[in-house]
């Protein structure tokens, strides 16, 4: 009998996670797993009237900064780890070593570039293990690749990649998410511009673009990814790799831009001890906007005939959906895995493990939808 751990598996994406392999996978064992036991028990309670039949929920306390984390995490013999628990900027790997250990697949939803990039150090230790260590399995960079890839073979040349996330602000933020962000917000990193990598700070060179009906026009602002590092070197011939997110609430999102210009003034150096306190200050906030958010991915490059040629693709989510679209990336990979469809080893980013295909097939159940038009 398969069991799936999933890290962090009441938070935001764990527990949409947790939900959905719930219900797909009848006899699975699912382990929902963070450092408290007493939420993990109520989600399990939760679940179970909803899950696929002998499907069985179950809780633990794990602490992925405890000493014996490796150990706990050995003896709950997991077949597949979800590891959600960020914000993973900074973060060692101590979670996909204490996998590769145990002999599970580890997945992770990791958004932080060095964590994402770097994670082929592991990729002896995984083969010889026999399993598969993913990285950045969410809507960057697995997502993301793979709507590029999808539509790669339209270009004989491709030299510009600029895409975006624009989430509605009542749209469900985690702390560790926002620490994530906030703890390079105003701080500088590289950033392939025509030809030539150059610094950029995150949180700056605002900008207002129109995701179309049903979205409409969003504020944008630097936004330090994976991405940015690994598809210049997925996609050989780009000049151009740019990537920017941005706050529904135009308060919001110029308040972030003034955070990120205070930081570059030297006036404070880290904004990420402020999480918890931003969160509870925007609660009063979430009775504006929208539930609607959007993602879009415009490509530049020469067609098959020499001429120019632009592709712009566009996704939509309504109805407060979209906070599940960073958790289908990894869906995907532990559904292929449980059911011996994904034999790659090693340890990797996400990048051409699935298709677009199989993100419509999580995607389309939950109202999801996407455009690409030239």
């Amino acid at each position: 009998m398969a069991r799936v751990l999933i890290l962090g598996g009441y938070g935001n994406f764990g527990k949409r996670i947790a939900e959905n392999l719930g219900k797909a996978h009848p006899g699975l064992e699912l382990v929902i797993a963070g450092r408290s036991l007493g939420r993990a028990a109520r989600l399990c309670a939760e679940l179970a009237p909803s899950g696929a039949a002998r499907t069985r929920f179950q809780p633990a306390r794990l602490d992925i900064a405890s000493p014996d984390f490796a150990t706990q995490l050995a003896a709950l013999a997991p077949t597949v780890v979800i590891h959600t628990s960020g914000p993973f900027q900074g973060q060692d790997y101590r979670v996909p070593r204490a996998c590769i250990r145990a002999g599970a697949h580890c997945i992770d939803l990791a958004d932080g570039r060095r964590y994402v990039c770097d994670i082929r150090a592991l990729d002896d230790e995984a083969r010889a293990r026999d399993v598969l260590v993913v990285s950045g399995a969410s809507s960057v960079p697995g997502l993301s690749s793979t709507v590029i890839d999808h539509f790669r073979g339209d270009f004989s040349h491709l030299e510009s990649i600029d895409f975006a996330i624009a989430p509605g602000n009542k749209a469900e933020v985690g702390e560790a998410t926002l620490k994530g962000i906030l703890s390079y917000t105003g701080h500088p990193f590289p950033v392939l511009i025509d030809g030539h990598w150059r610094a950029r700070r995150g949180w700056m060179d605002a900008r207002r673009v129109d995701f179309g009906d049903p979205v409409g026009r969003r504020w944008l602002a630097n936004i330090d990814i994976p991405d940015l590092e690994l598809f210049p070197e997925r996609y050989a011939g780009v000049r151009s790799v740019r990537f920017q997110a941005g706050l529904e609430l135009p308060l919001l999102h110029h308040c972030m831009v003034a955070m990120a210009a205070a930081t570059k003034a030297g006036l404070v150096a880290d904004w990420s001890p402020w999480a918890a306190a931003m969160l509870k200050a925007r609660q009063p906030l979430m009775a504006f906007g929208t539930d609607t958010g959007g993602m879009r991915i415009e490509l530049e490059g020469r067609g098959h005939d020499g001429r120019p040629k632009h592709l712009l693709w566009t996704l939509y989510a309504e109805r407060g959906v979209g906070p599940y679209i960073p958790t289908l990336s990894a869906i995907i990979l532990a559904n292929k895995l449980l059911r011996g469809e994904l034999m790659a080893r090693g340890a990797i980013p996400c990048l051409g493990l699935f298709d677009l295909a199989d993100f419509d097939a999580q995607a389309a159940p939950l109202g999801i939808y996407h455009r690409a038009a030239p």
